[in-house]
């Protein structure tokens, strides 16, 4: 048994998985499928959950028109290869760019590469703050077979704050304790807790959210949140090597704007399983215990007849996110919202998956 699959890069990588969602939703607008319809304004009504984004060098000039369309906007680079936060900066001027392309070149820059590609994104300028912070989502998404998809949902995910209130002026545009969540990074500062760590659990998450904005905008929030997850992996399944030896966790990491928009930033295919906090050794320990759980029969040893298909008391504090052989038994209507081909599990009439996966 593998714990990852052999190209999970078309998922992982920050370009190829921006690649996939784009490519994902031209085929289905391609098919006629009214999961690809769009507004006005050209935007799609269902499958906008990724700010918009350019590969650079590839879509310089690209970048460049959309800038000059909207100069007031601030945008986010990042690398595509790196992680915990490295080489991650602001940009609201097209000057920092070009310095940073300058830099690059004095520094012994190497003709673009595969490592050397960015991503740069229009940054989510109006996050949701509580107490004044910005915060992301780190959630925990286990698959076990991309074809069929076979997915689940780990309820002990956990919220990341900054240590320094949120402020959008540019002269905080450098100030990292400010704008990104990663633990690597606060941890650095000044004002980061050892005790807590600068986490909330989801649940509290959501039970905070519940009590300031209501119970059914927090539904819809976290159902919505599932139904990206599920269809980001729709959008690289059929890119995936899936061989039967293999699963994979992923580190799906989420950020809510202020109206409860939420948007997916990134997927990790190794996410940090060191632990900051004893709760968090707590729930790090439930999560590859329930892992192992799910993976391997038990008492037995995994062989290519092993369907990873765990009884429900094997799943531990993980969910059944999405089962497409299930799905695809389902009769589905004719709500737009509806998941094409399949539905979750459980929900026989093809709806969106129930809130009470988070709870």
């Amino acid at each position: 048994v593998i714990s990852h699959f052999p190209n999970h890069v078309e998922l992982t990588r920050k370009d190829l998985m921006v690649k996939n969602i784009k490519r994902y939703r031209k085929d289905l607008d391609k098919e006629g499928n009214p999961l690809a319809e769009k507004d006005e304004n050209g935007r799609y009504i269902h499958l906008d959950f990724i700010p918009q984004t350019f590969m650079l060098p590839a879509d310089y000039n690209l970048f460049v028109e959309e800038f000059r369309k909207n100069p007031n906007t601030t945008w986010i680079m990042k690398p595509c290869g790196k992680a915990r936060g490295v080489g991650i900066f602001l940009v609201n001027k097209l000057s920092q760019l070009k310095k940073w392309s300058r830099d690059s070149k004095t520094s012994n820059f190497t003709p673009p590469t595969s490592k050397d590609t960015y991503v740069i994104s229009k940054y989510i300028d109006n996050p949701l703050l509580i107490g004044g912070k910005k915060f992301d989502l780190r959630l925990y998404v286990l698959v076990t077979s991309f074809r069929p998809l076979k997915c689940y949902l780990f309820r002990l995910g956990f919220a990341r704050f900054c240590t320094v209130k949120y402020n959008a002026s540019i002269n905080e545009l450098d100030n990292m304790f400010v704008h990104l969540t990663n633990v690597s990074i606060q941890k650095q500062g000044d004002d980061y807790n050892n005790v807590h760590g600068g986490k909330w659990t989801v649940q509290n998450l959501r039970l905070f959210l519940e009590g300031t904005r209501g119970k059914e905008v927090t539904d819809r929030l976290f159902d919505e949140m599932q139904w990206q997850i599920v269809h980001s992996l729709k959008a690289v399944a059929g890119g995936i090597s899936n061989d039967r030896h293999c699963f994979e966790c992923y580190g799906y990491d989420i950020i809510i704007d202020d109206n409860l928009k939420p948007w997916l930033i990134e997927v990790n295919a190794s996410p940090s399983l060191t632990s900051t906090t004893s709760s968090d050794r707590i729930m790090k320990y439930k999560l590859i215990n329930d892992v192992i759980n799910i993976v391997i029969p038990p008492g037995q040893v995994p062989d290519v007849r092993w369907n990873k298909i765990p009884a429900k008391e094997h799943l531990g504090n993980f969910d059944v996110l999405y089962d497409e052989e299930l799905a695809q038994q389902d009769v589905m209507g004719g709500d737009p919202r509806k998941l094409g081909p399949g539905t979750f599990r459980g929900k026989r009439d093809g709806s969106r998956p129930s809130p009470a996966t988070w709870k």
